[in-house]
């Protein structure tokens, strides 16, 4: 019995969460299935971060155990044969028997992205949360910096949560923004000044931390959004960390502008060099 590691991409778009469900498409589910018809065996992987419907990611990571004589390290390209385009596993490894994901020291990294713009962009429109407004990027940085450290974040966890405490850590929490613009080809004749056509920006919020709470980074993420827009104080996060009530926050950003980027662990990497 061997236990195998492995990082997972997918597109979350159509998908109820990672977590099994009665009735419900998921991708521990999908893994599940894929696994089974690959070994012969009924395996349940177990996940790292139980992301929620419709939420991305670049390299969730879970572990099963197995028989096979499959290689460890060649289980990725068995499966990635039986997998639908919107899942991929990108990375396998044996690890040691005793290894759990959501039972080590662990630092989580998330990205909230936000299509700045006049009007939604159709090609983005899965992987982000769109807004006309304009947005004060240098409040929402004050706001964003007051969060950073150990506190109770009582105030940013969604209901339903089964957490023994809602103490966590945030190591940072970087705003950046990217201007988009395209170039016409100067073949074309458009009556413009110039060969530049500008669109919108993209606003990407980076969260690493230890650890979160059920819905936690949507919440911060709507937060610093409306702070960013006026309709919150930048003070309002002072008041949330003291009163640690969720009727103080902002809303619960949508999971379409969510995507987990990778989890590195205390003994070792999980992301391959680049």
């Amino acid at each position: 019995m061997a236990r195998i590691m492995m990082r997972v991409a997918y597109d979350g778009t159509k998908y109820s969460g990672w977590q099994v469900q009665p009735n419900a498409l998921t991708i521990e589910g999908v893994l599940n299935a894929a696994l089974k018809e690959l070994t012969g065996e009924d395996i349940q992987v177990i996940g790292a971060s139980r992301t929620d419907a419709g939420v991305h990611s670049l390299g969730n990571v879970c572990v099963f155990d197995t028989t096979s004589r499959i290689p460890a390290e060649k289980m990725c390209y068995a499966l990635n044969n039986l997998l639908p385009e919107d899942i991929r596993v990108i990375e396998s490894g044996q690890v040691a028997d005793d290894f759990h994901p959501r039972h080590c020291d662990s630092v989580k990294t998330y990205e909230y992205r936000i299509w700045n713009d006049k009007f939604p962009s159709p090609t983005l429109r899965q992987y982000s949360h769109f807004t006309y407004r304009k947005i004060d990027i240098d409040k929402m940085r004050l706001a964003a910096d007051k969060l950073v450290g150990e506190h109770d974040f009582g105030a940013f966890c969604g209901s339903g949560s089964q957490a023994e405490t809602t103490v966590r850590t945030i190591y940072s929490i970087d705003i950046s923004t990217e201007d988009r613009e395209e170039s016409v080809s100067e073949h074309i004749e458009l009556g413009a000044k110039d060969d530049t056509y500008k669109y919108g920006r993209m606003i990407k919020i980076r969260v690493i931390g230890a650890g979160f709470l059920y819905n936690m980074v949507r919440i911060i993420a709507g937060t610093l959004l409306d702070i960013g827009n006026g309709l919150l104080d930048v003070d309002v996060i002072d008041k949330c960390l003291e009163t640690h009530d969720r009727a103080d926050a902002g809303p619960t950003a949508p999971a379409s502008g969510l995507t987990m980027i990778g989890i590195k662990f205390k003994d070792f990497t999980l992301d391959r060099d680049r």
